[in-house]
């Protein structure tokens, strides 16, 4: 089996981003975003999808994290997508529910080859500290985009907002590791009756 590693840099006049991805990594991340919120949620997806992240980031933040947020969510989906290939071998599929205190979480994402997006979260708050809950829907948009999944998060509970994202980006990360699994009993096949993803 092939490595499932990629390196991707972005630069627009906005930001100036490089992505490395270890999808059968430790959990390792390294972050230098500029964004202190939204790198604890990274560390989320590190820690429980066991992917290694090392993510950095110049963005205009004295704008505001908009332009930032957006365009690390469509870098790690390009990284991601060049990291499983062709996807022959892996789960495919991948769902995870995650509890935090009064908060629970439930998200469903499949390597489908087809973006898609369906979130529910009905944040108590606007923001948390300074970061802006509606960034949330701008940075996994722009990973279903260019991973090229179809991804459902659904929030069931929760009255403290950090707790609610928390939850989000926790089970994300565990959906990852399950729909990115090597299955022993698929071997090298495609999972998909068509034949392709």
């Amino acid at each position: 089996m092939n490595d499932r590693v990629a390196s991707v840099k972005r630069d627009t006049l906005e930001t100036q981003i490089s992505v490395d991805l270890n999808l059968d990594g430790d959990g390792k991340g390294i972050f230098a975003t500029g964004v202190p919120f939204l790198e604890h949620m990274m560390d989320q997806i590190s820690r429980h999808g066991l992917i290694d992240l090392d993510i950095k980031c110049q963005g205009d933040t004295h704008i505001d994290d908009h332009h930032s947020v957006e365009d690390i969510g469509i870098t790690i989906g390009q990284a991601m997508f060049k990291a499983v290939g062709d996807k022959r071998g892996i789960r495919r599929y991948g769902h995870a529910y995650v509890p935090l205190d009064e908060a629970l979480s439930r998200v469903v994402i499949d390597f489908s080859g087809r973006p898609g997006l369906i979130m529910n979260i009905p944040f108590t708050q606007k923001r948390i500290g300074q970061f802006d809950t509606e960034l949330f829907w701008e940075f996994f948009q722009g990973f279903v985009n260019h991973a090229q999944v179809t991804l459902h998060i659904d929030c069931l509970r929760g009255h403290n907002a950090h707790h609610q994202i928390e939850t989000v980006f926790k089970a994300f990360g565990r959906a990852l590791r399950m729909a990115l699994e090597r299955d022993p009993r698929l071997g090298d096949a495609m999972p998909s009756t068509k034949g392709t993803l």
